[in-house]
């Protein structure tokens, strides 16, 4: 590989929160050990490329999840990069699209069924810290540092039997609250589950961005993206970085 190429889908209605920053931080982490890594920004104006080696996706609201929806279902590159197993790492929104389906302005909209999960409304929005443990499913074997961000969605993602949950909620309310997870007849495993894993899949609610937050979870998806282990990737020691997560984390 001479170049990372990170795809960043759809900043343009999935990019309300900030979680671009996720692209902008694998890229620095690639380059900080001498990796070239360049990010392509994929439009509504543009379809979508199935050979980056790695793909993005943020936040938005109702409107916009239904546009990215409707243009990733048109332009079916993002579903033949998650068939040839190219990690994709999505946020909030982003996770609801890449589900069966999610609700969204009154309606329940068919997802891009890449995970097997669905999204129907919370009672109240959760809003605030999350912290969570690392379940180390599959793609994500490898975590083993808790997992922080800031959620703030109105989804309760139901996990169907495909998909795992990404950590375990030790602060915060994850993907479901006890009411939407009593109309899954798995209500265990629904409840205090945070995000999904399923194939080269990551989904979590966590902004922050996430990435920034977790470079852990950063170096997984770049050694995946690499076709490396995590073990195998040049270690980077970035004080500040150590400080923040101290501080998240207390």
């Amino acid at each position: 590989m001479t170049t990372l190429n990170i795809g960043l889908v759809l900043p343009d209605v999935l990019g309300t929160y900030g979680d671009d920053g996720n692209a902008l931080v694998l890229r620095q982490r690639a380059r900080m050990r001498g990796i070239s890594a360049e990010i392509e920004r994929i439009t509504l104006d543009d379809a979508v490329p199935s050979n980056l080696d790695i793909y993005c996706l943020g936040g938005g609201e109702d409107t916009a999840q239904i546009l990215a929806t409707e243009h990733l279902t048109k332009h079916n590159g993002l579903q033949t990069a998650a068939a040839a197993g190219r990690p994709i790492f999505a946020v909030c929104a982003g996770l609801q699209v890449l589900g069966d389906s999610f609700r969204a302005a009154g309606r329940i909209v068919d997802g891009l069924g890449l995970l097997d999960a669905t999204t129907v409304s919370l009672q109240k929005r959760a809003i605030g810290e999350v912290e969570t443990t690392p379940t180390r499913a599959g793609f994500t074997s490898e975590l083993t540092e808790r997992l922080t961000g800031f959620e703030n969605h109105m989804g309760a993602t139901l996990l169907g039997p495909d998909a795992e949950p990404l950590g375990r909620v030790v602060r915060g309310e994850g993907n479901t609250d006890i009411w939407a997870a009593s109309e899954n007849s798995d209500d265990e495993r629904q409840q205090f589950a945070e995000g999904a894993v399923q194939g080269s899949l990551i989904a979590t609610y966590m902004h922050g961005p996430a990435l920034a937050r977790n470079p852990q979870l950063a170096d997984l998806l770049l050694a995946k993206a690499m076709g490396m282990a995590l073990k195998e990737l040049a270690p980077l020691d970035i004080d500040v970085i150590d400080r923040l997560r101290a501080e998240r984390l207390a």
